[in-house]
């Protein structure tokens, strides 16, 4: 069988992510538990896992929880036959009864559409913060080291003159706009994750990912990232809702999971950024770079300003600094330029 533009980035991002410098023979015989396993983090974790099984003979056993069974089999078609693999469906902000061993959870499970966090603030909570605690509790009866995907925007507003932001650098935000549901969320699951540590020895890993772009993104979940790859692929002008001046850390989907296995085989502080700093650029800047992938279309970037104040995080400067990351031996091996296309590509058979 022909494998599809997408499914064939894919495996050229895993290959590489297995390729790197990492003690992976602490994975040997584990089961591991991916929550939001559709998601495009979380999926990309379930392959590298998968991976690890065909090349290393890791023996892995990885289960993946997801709510929604139908996109999970489409987004997983490649994987979710195998016999080291197990789809389990439920929502995880209801506890979570598993049976046999179990060593590493992975929760990746988040409502992270901007769309999602004012048409639903509760439903997102729920997952970060229920979400987090019974994942929180089963850890705590198995014994499995936690690893929560994490994100920039618990980092709140910052200073004018803030360019990259460390992990210890908290600003804050309007705690009563029901926008604030993703952020509030994710920083009370940290301090979940925190408070098990202390009081029942869970081993904790927070990543907090700044802006992550490739394959397995949702073309229709409003994040730019998202909406320029539509764009381009539909052969349309890209139009900006603001003066597209805030700065991002844009990091391919395959550095950024590299990242998190750094973490969790090397890592011994609780939370870490995952950042490309050489990825920082405006939203503007972002368009531009989309517009040259395919340059024969001759794109252009125009901007029309609207409220979009509800849908969108308010900050101006959300890099992230990825020093932290870095020192574990760390390094992003896809630049934008090259990043963008591989994600142009990818999504070409699903436009």
């Amino acid at each position: 069988m022909t494998m599809s533009a997408s499914t064939r980035v894919m495996a050229d991002d895993i290959a590489e992510i297995i390729g790197r410098d990492l003690p992976w023979e602490k994975l040997t015989g584990t089961t591991v538990l991916v929550t939001g396993a559709s998601g495009m983090l979380p999926s990309y974790a379930v392959r590298t896992l998968l991976r690890l099984n065909d090349e290393h003979q890791a023996g892995i056993t990885v289960l993946g929880l997801v709510r929604n069974e139908e996109k999970a089999h489409r987004a997983l078609s490649d994987v979710v036959e195998r016999t080291d693999f197990r789809l389990i469906v439920q929502d995880v902000s209801a506890p979570l009864d598993l049976e046999g061993p179990l060593d590493l959870i992975i929760h990746g499970a988040s409502a992270a559409r901007p769309s999602l966090h004012s048409a639903d603030p509760i439903g997102t909570m729920k997952a970060n913060l229920l979400g987090t605690m019974n994942l929180l509790d089963l850890a705590a009866r198995t014994g499995s080291t936690f690893s929560l995907m994490s994100s920039a925007e618990v980092y709140g507003s910052q200073a004018a003159d803030v360019e990259l932001i460390g992990e210890n650098s908290y600003g804050g935000f309007d705690i009563l706009n029901p926008r604030s549901c993703y952020s509030e969320g994710k920083r009370a699951a940290e301090t979940l994750c925190s408070a098990y540590a202390a009081q029942h020895g869970i081993t904790c890993r927070i990543a907090r990912f700044g802006h992550i772009y490739g394959p397995g993104m949702a073309l229709d979940d409003g994040r730019v990232q998202a909406e320029f790859t539509a764009k381009v692929l539909a052969g349309e002008d890209i139009v900006l809702n603001s003066d597209g001046s805030a700065q991002r850390t844009y990091t391919y989907v395959g550095d950024a999971i590299a990242g998190l296995f750094f973490i969790l085989l090397t890592g011994e502080e609780m939370v870490y950024n995952i950042s490309d700093v050489d990825g920082l650029t405006s939203i503007r800047g972002l368009a531009e770079a989309f517009t040259t992938v395919r340059p024969e279309l001759g794109l252009q970037v125009h901007t029309k300003p609207s409220d979009t104040g509800s849908r969108y995080a308010a900050a101006k400067a959300q890099g992230l600094d990825s020093a932290r990351l870095l020192a574990l031996g760390w390094r992003p091996l896809v630049d934008l330029s090259s990043g963008l296309a591989r994600t142009v590509r990818s999504h070409a058979d699903e436009a």
